[in-house]
């Protein structure tokens, strides 16, 4: 019996040939879902940023049902509200899986195709909700050195929190398209090592996705680093 893992890495290849019954619908009809067109699973331990600096790799769980606003008190709420043990401290591995409401829910690796991560290619792919819906992602900068005065500029469709090392540093919220470079946070420091970056993305209907960079004081991106999903691979 294939795992929701084995089912995203068939589906991201685009070599569906059977799959389990996910999300109340048959295996036959998740079977015929189209695979994601920008999404695949990492090839690689470690992987560099794009030309432009974005992040091209996450760890992202499965969607949680969050119905409601998207002004900022609400999105507030919703991001700390705990939904899983140590939902701000853990570095998941692919496949792991925590419940939430009862719900066993999967943290998927993937790399994404383009500077941004479609989360309705993901969602949909995986035959869970794509609309009133909140999303996990979490990844590991590995920086060679201290980097001082590097801002993390973030987009997302639709409200998005975002913390590094444990803790928040932006937010952008309501019903917004991804625009590059949305939300750009204060000042902050690459530490040499792993840097622990955490989102968490809230859709209320249609498309939804975001993107992440670090640009320098001149809004240059910031690329000498690499992205791993495991605090020990640089």
């Amino acid at each position: 019996m294939k795992t929701y893992r084995t089912l995203l890495r068939a589906l991201l290849l685009g070599a569906v040939a059977s799959a389990l019954p996910v999300a109340g619908i048959s295996a036959q009809e998740a079977a015929t879902r189209a695979p994601a067109p920008t999404l695949q699973p990492p090839a690689s331990p470690t992987k560099a940023p794009d030309a432009d600096g974005f992040i091209q790799r996450w760890l992202i769980l499965d969607p949680i049902r969050r119905p409601g606003s998207l002004a900022d008190s609400a999105v507030q709420a919703a991001v700390k509200t705990e939904y899983f043990p140590d939902q701000f401290t853990v570095l998941p591995r692919d496949g792991a899986k925590v419940t939430v409401r009862d719900s066993a829910l999967v943290w998927h690796a993937v790399d994404t195709r383009r500077y941004n991560v479609n989360l309705y290619h993901f969602a949909y792919a995986l035959s869970k909700p794509t609309s009133n819906v909140l999303f996990w992602a979490v990844t590991v900068v590995n920086a060679p050195r201290d980097i001082p005065n590097v801002r993390l500029a973030i987009c997302s469709n639709a409200a998005s929190v975002w913390w590094l090392n444990g803790e928040e540093v932006i937010g952008i919220y309501n019903d917004r398209q991804a625009t590059i470079d949305d939300g750009v946070s204060k000042r902050l420091t690459l530490k040499q090592g792993p840097n622990i970056i955490r989102a968490a993305v809230i859709n209320g209907g249609g498309a939804t996705d975001f993107c992440a960079r670090f640009i320098d004081e001149r809004g240059n991106p910031v690329k000498d680093f690499t992205v791993s999903l495991n605090a020990g691979k640089r």
